[in-house]
């Protein structure tokens, strides 16, 4: 029905407008010109490794289709397959929708590549099930090791809740490596198939998933300010909470949706310094590959269409 296609985005740009309107509640006392000189304040050491944390997550997502490539048995270009999710991730992290809006786009690439509707399908579901495992797994020894990162939300504490939380995540990761060791059957929707990945495939997205979020972290931990900063497995377990909500909540770049999470989670910090992090974060892992990223689609469909003339 057609309800039904305008339906998330309905919910995504609802999620933006009131995250927004919370942001604006929260920022009530800072100005413009606070915030810029809270993006001054950050150091050179700051941005340069805040901007080698961005491609080293970027390489970690070319990852995920590397290895889901690897999974069906299909050979592609490595250049090919590493501007093609570059590309995917830059467009669907600022679209918003990631699994629908990335699946999109790797169809109109992979499909130049011999990849059938089904291939591009399970490739977009192992890069799903990459994501889901890593951010399973991050979470997991951020509990077990930092409890109190759950204190930031709740305002009270839940240390023993949130290392059986961790401990329970640790479970359903070893669930899923000891489904790999089994053999299991596929999972079978119509003529669709999905294999259960080798135990080799499950050791690459335990790797390459857990190194991308590290790095994503660590572009907002190198952009804070040194006072008041709670250290880096804090600041990792309140990048995954915001970002993860971000991603539910299908909003476009998960604007005002992120930025309220976190500034929640580092609350006892200079709020200006925070924000002034989280825009950093949102220039290298979203504005900056975004731009790349249509530089890519354009010269990509020239050559189609200089291919399909000649």
């Amino acid at each position: 029905m057609n309800w039904r296609r305008y339906f998330w985005p309905v919910i995504g740009i609802a999620a933006v407008v009131f995250s927004l309107w919370l942001l604006l509640h929260e920022l009530r006392g800072i100005s413009l010109d606070d915030v810029w000189a809270g993006i001054i304040a950050i150091p050179a050491r700051g941005w340069v490794l805040a901007a080698l944390s961005s491609v080293v997550a970027y390489a970690s997502l070319a990852g995920y289709d590397h290895i889901a490539l690897l999974h069906i048995g299909k050979k592609v270009s490595w250049l090919f397959v590493t501007f093609c999710s570059f590309t995917t991730y830059a467009l669907s992290h600022n679209i918003g929708g990631s699994v629908f809006s990335g699946a999109v786009i790797r169809y109109r690439a992979y499909g130049t590549r011999g990849l059938t509707g089904q291939d591009v399908g399970i490739l977009v579901a192992i890069c799903w099930i990459t994501f889901v495992l890593s951010t399973l797994f991050v979470s997991s020894i951020v509990l077990l090791l930092e409890p109190e990162v759950i204190d930031r939300f709740s305002g009270t504490p839940h240390h023993r809740l949130a290392q059986a939380g961790g401990f329970a995540m640790l479970l359903v990761v070893a669930a899923y490596i000891f489904g790999s060791w089994l053999h299991l059957r596929p999972l079978r929707i119509g003529s669709f198939q999905l294999h259960y990945p080798a135990l080799p495939i499950v050791a690459r997205q335990l790797l390459v998933g857990p190194i991308e979020l590290l790095a994503a972290a660590a572009i907002i931990f190198f952009a804070l300010p040194v006072s008041g900063n709670p250290g880096y497995f804090v600041v990792l377990g309140v990048f995954l909470v915001s970002f993860s909500i971000a991603q539910i909540s299908h909003a476009p770049g998960g604007l005002g949706v992120f930025e309220v999470v976190f500034l929640a989670g580092l609350s006892h910090m200079d709020q200006v310094g925070v924000l002034a992090a989280l825009l950093v974060f949102r220039l290298f892992y979203l504005i900056i590959p975004l731009l790349i990223a249509l530089g890519v689609v354009l010269f990509f469909e020239h050559s189609q269409y200089s291919r399909s003339e000649s």
